[in-house]
């Protein structure tokens, strides 16, 4: 049976760079409070006019040079995000146009923080079955334009920026290389206590002027509550993939964790064991680009790290919904 097998990375960001000292011009905070609890030191956010399908369509075509394919060469689109241009349809089929692949399918996974592992199982497990040979995943997030930048919303604010990754998938017969198993979970328990509540089809209408003035249009977070089960699933997680395929932490070339807080990544890190040069981090340049976290550091890290044919990468994610999610991939 075929698996998938990643052929090209590519990634864009905004040119716009909004640092700490920036955001302290809007709300009450410093730098030191950003960097203490996040280990955030800035961000990219986009300029007017730019769209989430925007970045998508630059990450990809970086993607596409790099494997030397051409567009007409994806046989599918799966595109992760929570923040699309439009309520519907799925940026999916906008990146689909602007690639210019009519008939191509695609779909959209609104996974929030895990939606790019979320996003790689349903490509891997279209590779297995021979519905697809070549599919590009893509992972795009523009919080800026629906952020609270005022000192209300500023435990949400300071965390998130905009970004794109691509990752063009092919089908491999090598059993030494590709995506060795993903493994996913979700508890709705806890579905609020990382939401944005509003608009929404459950009001009636769905948009309402009080949604500006009580923030319900605004992302919420109870920081506690997400951190102390993000250092417990992420690592919990990964150790059912090293059991499903058996390995351990000391196999990894590196991993990628969902960037979510530097904070979280180092007590994963701590947990597992895992030396420096075993674990990649960019949130202090990115902050948290929700979905396209995982492939915009991977990108870096097969660089940085120096990872080759053969290497063990690790992934791992968790997010709204709860939802958590992890993968390993042989290089």
């Amino acid at each position: 049976m075929p698996r998938a097998a990643i052929v090209a990375l590519g990634t864009h960001v905004p040119d716009r760079v909004v640092t700490n000292e920036e955001l302290t011009r809007h709300m009450e905070t410093t730098d030191a409070w950003i960097q203490e609890r996040t280990g955030i030191q800035e961000r990219r956010w986009v300029r007017e006019g730019t769209g989430n399908s925007d970045l998508a369509l630059e990450a990809t075509k970086k993607a596409l040079d790099k494997a030397g394919w051409k567009p007409t060469d994806i046989e599918a689109i799966v595109y992760a995000s929570l923040s699309p241009d439009h309520m519907f349809p799925g940026d999916g089929c906008f990146l689909n146009a602007k690639l210019g692949i009519p008939g191509v399918p695609a779909i959209d996974i609104r996974n929030q923080c895990t939606g790019f592992l979320y996003g790689l199982s349903v490509a891997d497990a279209w590779i297995r079955t021979g519905m697809y040979r070549r599919i590009l995943l893509v992972g795009s997030e523009v919080h800026s334009t629906g952020l609270d930048v005022t000192t209300r919303g500023r435990d949400v604010a300071v965390i998130f920026g905009d970004g794109a990754g691509a990752a063009l998938l092919e089908a491999t017969d090598d059993p030494g290389r590709g995506v060795l198993s993903c493994h996913l979970h979700a508890d709705g328990r806890f579905a609020r206590d990382l939401f944005t509540d509003a608009p929404g089809s459950i009001y009636h209408p769905r948009v309402q002027p009080r949604m500006l003035e009580d923030a319900s249009i605004f992302p919420h977070m109870e920081g506690q509550k997400v951190f102390k089960h993000a250092v417990v699933r992420m690592p919990e997680v990964l150790k059912e993939a090293f059991d499903k395929n058996g390995v351990g932490p000391q196999d990894l070339k590196v991993l990628v964790p969902h960037q979510a807080n530097l904070r979280i990544a180092q007590m994963v890190q701590r947990s597992l064991g895992l030396r420096d040069d075993q674990v990649f981090n960019n949130i202090q340049r990115y902050g948290n680009t929700t979905a396209a976290s995982i492939p915009l550091a991977l990108a870096e890290a097969v660089e940085a790290r120096g990872v080759v044919r053969g290497d063990l990468v690790g992934l791992c994610a968790f997010g709204a919904g709860f939802t958590w999610a992890s993968a390993l991939v042989r290089w």
